[in-house]
C-alpha cells in the first residue's frame, strides 16, 4: 500500500543523505520525495512516498525518529490529509485541430500553459497523484516529448486538529 510520510529535519548539509541511506539500508523504497524549507530556516520538511504494509510503516517512522537531528515524523497517510504534486508536460501541438485539443485538455483539468512556440506547448498540472497521471494519459495520443514531476507534497487538515491544543488556542 502507498504511504506519506513527513519528516521535518535540521536544514544542513548531509541530513537528506542519512534519510535516504536509512531507507536504502533497510530495503525500503522511496517513490517520490520532495524537500524544503519551512517557516523556520533552521529546518527542511521531507515529504517521502514510499510502499509497505502499516507494520512496515510504523518501522519506518519509529527508524526516522531515532536519527538525529529529526525533530518530527509522522505517517500522514494515516491522518486526515491534502496531498498535492505539480507536473511540467513539453507537448508538441504543430496543427491547429491539435493546439485546440491541448487546450480543451488545459481547461478540463484547470492546468497552465506556461509557455508556448509555433509547435510546442509546456503545460503545468497540479493535483493529486491520480488526476496528474490521468491529464499525462489523456496527452499521450499527442507529441509528450518530457515529463518532469515534483513528486508529492503532503499537509495534515485543519479538521484533524479539532480538540488539539492548537484548535482550543484557536477558539480562545
Amino acid at each position: 500500500m502507498r504511504h506519506t510520510i513527513s519528516i521535518i529535519v535540521a536544514n544542513e548539509a548531509g541530513e537528506l543523505s542519512r534519510i535516504v541511506g536509512l531507507f536504502s539500508a533497510r530495503g525500503y523504497n522511496i517513490e517520490t520525495i520532495s524537500v524544503g524549507k519551512t517557516l523556520d530556516p533552521r529546518w527542511s520538511k521531507a515529504t517521502i512516498v514510499t510502499s509497505g504494509d502499516d507494520t512496515t510503516i510504523e518501522q519506518i517512522v519509529k527508524q526516522c525518529s531515532r536519527l538525529a537531528r529529526v525533530k518530527e515524523v509522522k505517517a500522514v497517510t494515516t491522518l486526515p490529509h491534502i496531498e498535492r504534486e505539480m507536473a511540467l508536460i513539453d507537448v508538441s501541438v504543430t496543427r491547429g485541430d491539435e493546439r485546440q485539443e491541448v487546450m480543451s485538455l488545459v481547461n478540463i483539468f484547470r492546468a497552465k500553459v506556461v509557455d508556448i512556440s509555433h509547435d510546442k506547448m509546456i503545460l503545468e498540472m497540479s493535483g493529486t497523484q491520480d488526476k496528474v497521471e490521468t491529464f499525462i494519459d489523456m496527452l499521450k495520443p499527442l507529441a509528450i516529448n518530457e515529463v518532469t514531476r515534483s513528486g508529492t507534497v503532503a499537509i495534515t487538515r485543519l479538521s484533524a486538529l479539532e480538540g488539539s491544543e492548537y484548535a482550543l488556542q484557536r477558539a480562545a
